[in-house]
């Protein structure tokens, strides 16, 4: 499985022993979020944050596999997985947010309608092809056709990668009339790179994604750890994370 990993490495505003790395494995939705946000962290307090990004099954089995981290921002499946095994805390988790399903398209091609079921079913017939991933939203998605009851029509037509960075990627570089399928978030995130977002998937046919944040065990710097956690879940964060288009 190709892993998208992004890190970002911020220098300790203060000095002094106090100041910690605090090492955060999060899912791709939830990364134009806090990638905003580890700058005010980081002045706020000093530390600094180190950011590596990944699909969730990937993130667990990194944890899984020994790697040391403080604290993790997955969908509560990957981290009850993580408690249960004891390598998380369950009682230093918090709800982060939820991110939606959008559809996307190249820029300065047409944009189907996807306001109504009906619509949406008939712009991926129409399609010229269907790109999505291999992570949550794309599960879901793929269940999502079988409900509309075209599932053998796009098949053959149907590209999919292992994280959504990958399908963005597909879509900005890509022809015709082509329909990507990713979170909210990322499509935002990637508008600047060739991509636009048509919209959200029709509202009887959402689905979101929730992300919680949890210490981890190894933690080599668990205080500092629970401050980023506290941070991030304040309601100071909510209109950063609303911006990107994580609820």
């Amino acid at each position: 499985m190709r892993l998208l990993a992004l890190t970002l490495l911020l220098v300790p505003w203060a000095t002094g022993a106090a100041s910690a790395e605090v090492v955060v494995l999060s899912a791709g939705a939830v990364e134009p979020g806090l990638v905003r946000l580890v700058d005010g962290f980081r002045q706020e307090t000093g530390h600094a944050v180190r950011l590596s990004v990944g699909v969730p099954a990937a993130l667990r089995e990194r944890v899984d596999a020994g790697e040391v981290a403080d604290l993790i921002v997955a969908p509560p499946v990957v981290v009850d997985a993580l408690v249960a095994a004891g390598r998380a805390r369950g009682e230093e988790r918090a709800v982060v947010g939820r991110v939606g399903v959008g559809v996307v398209v190249r820029q300065g091609s047409p944009r189907p309608e996807v306001s109504t079921p009906t619509a949406l079913r008939e712009a991926l017939l129409a399609a010229d092809s269907v790109v999505y991933n291999r992570a949550s939203t794309g599960t879901y998605f793929e269940r999502l056709l079988d409900r509309l009851a075209i599932a053998s029509q796009v098949a053959a037509k149907t590209t999919r990668y292992p994280d959504g960075t990958a399908v963005l990627e597909h879509v900005a570089r890509g022809a015709g009339r082509e329909i990507g399928i990713g979170a909210i978030t990322e499509i935002r995130q990637f508008e600047s790179r060739g991509v636009a977002l048509v919209g959200p998937l029709p509202p009887d046919l959402q689905n979101y994604t929730v992300y919680v944040a949890a210490v981890l065990s190894g933690s080599p710097s668990p205080d500092a750890a629970q401050a980023l956690l506290r941070y991030v879940t304040a309601p100071a964060a909510r209109a950063v994370f609303a911006a990107t288009g994580f609820e």
